[in-house]
């Protein structure tokens, strides 16, 4: 009671001296107290985001120009008939796989045999009036040197000879036509490889050098494929390719097998109309693995780096600025850095600039990065042993 009773005395008499105090002192005295009150706690740490990372290594890098090709065969023939006729026989079936030489088609030999007796008729008819004219030759000279016959007959008698001699010559072309053309009734593979869907079947007329082929016969093995490069690789390719022969490795789309060749030619112009400049590579194709006019992935290695720095590509982000990596700090921090890209081999990066060997970065969780972030390893990815390629590539950047 006593202490209530204390309050109620003092608190009167504070009011006289609260209002005798300037309002401007008492507001500034209540913004601190104010302020402390109103101010909101401390956010926490954000959480380490969990990625997996590699490290950047040294190893050899090819050096790869990669291009979409299509298959082409080295050797590829319409078949036809060169002689008019009936088609008698066909040896030959949709698709089959033809030996050079091997008997394809017959037509009927008769009417060519028949030219062929007249012409061997013909022939020996003026083989006989040869000799008669030649006996007559033979005959009226001395008579002529003596003057028994006048030389204007006597030359008739040499003309008549050299006559003969020229029918007979003729009859021997006649001949040897008509052989021809017998020899044209069976019609044989010009090359090995395969026939292709047989376009006129027996007992049907034929025509000589027709506008329809009685098959088509394409080579396999070997095989040629056709791509191409952009312009400004004509020097680097015609470089390389004067210190040996270049490999070219070609990936049917869904095979795991790789089809390995030698680069065969480049042309003599780039197109203007492409700016790319047309390459061919020759490939054994033992196993018939590439099949005229499949489109197919090439890779045309023109040598090799020996000491590039290569990450996975999954390291590598395209960003508005270009391409990208995250590099864990000792720290445990991300940080954002600029790299520049020369190629990509195998699913591997060369950098050429930005990073360096044994740097970490990041390969997968980069969505949820910022630059100064930290990051909590969870699993760390190996490089590849090898820099070989195994055929996947990208042209260089």
């Amino acid at each position: 009671m006593g202490d209530n009773s204390a309050e109620a005395t003092i608190f009167p008499l504070m009011l006289p001296i609260a209002f005798s105090v300037p309002r401007r002192f008492f507001v500034a005295a209540l913004i601190p107290i104010l302020a402390s009150c109103s101010k909101p706690p401390p956010a926490p740490a954000p959480a380490a985001a969990p990625v997996s990372v590699a490290v950047a290594a040294h190893k050899a890098m090819p050096d790869l120009l990669a291009a979409v090709g299509t298959v082409e065969a080295i050797n590829s023939v319409a078949v036809k008939s060169r002689v008019d006729g009936q088609l008698l026989e066909s040896h030959v079936r949709d698709g089959d796989e033809v030996k050079a030489g091997a008997l394809l088609f017959k037509i009927d030999p008769r009417p060519a045999q028949a030219a062929l007796a007249q012409a061997n008729a013909a022939l020996a008819k003026d083989q006989a009036a040869r000799e008669l004219a030649r006996a007559q030759v033979d005959r009226y000279a001395p008579v002529a040197t003596k003057g028994f016959i006048s030389a204007d007959q006597m030359q008739q008698y040499r003309t008549a000879y050299e006559a003969a001699v020229a029918a007979v010559k003729v009859d021997q072309a006649n001949l040897a036509a008509a052989q021809l053309n017998l020899g044209y009734t069976d019609i044989a593979a010009p090359f090995a490889g395969r026939a292709g869907r047989i376009l006129v079947q027996p007992g049907n007329l034929v025509k000589a050098n027709d506008t329809n082929a009685l098959l088509t016969i394409n080579q396999i093995a070997p095989i040629f494929v056709n791509f191409a490069v952009p312009g400004a690789y004509v020097d680097r390719v015609r470089s390389a390719q004067a210190r040996g022969a270049l490999h070219v490795t070609a990936r049917v789309e869904g095979v795991k097998t790789l089809q390995t060749g030698e680069l065969a030619f480049v042309d003599n112009a780039v197109d203007p109309a492409t700016n790319t400049i047309k390459l061919r590579a020759q490939f054994a194709n033992a196993d018939e693995s590439l099949w005229p006019g499949q489109f197919v992935s090439i890779a045309l290695t023109l040598g090799s780096e020996t000491d590039a720095v290569v990450v996975p590509d999954a390291a590598v982000k395209a960003g508005p600025n270009g391409n990208y990596v995250f590099v864990v700090k000792a720290d445990k921090k991300a940080e954002q850095r600029a790299v520049s890209v020369a190629r990509s081999v195998a699913g591997e990066s060369a950098i050429a600039k930005g990073l360096d060997a044994g740097e970490t970065v990041v390969v997968d969780g980069q969505s949820r990065l910022v630059d100064g972030a930290p990051v909590r390893v969870a699993e760390t990815q190996a490089t590849n042993a090898s820099g070989a390629t195994t055929g996947d590539a990208a042209v260089a950047r």
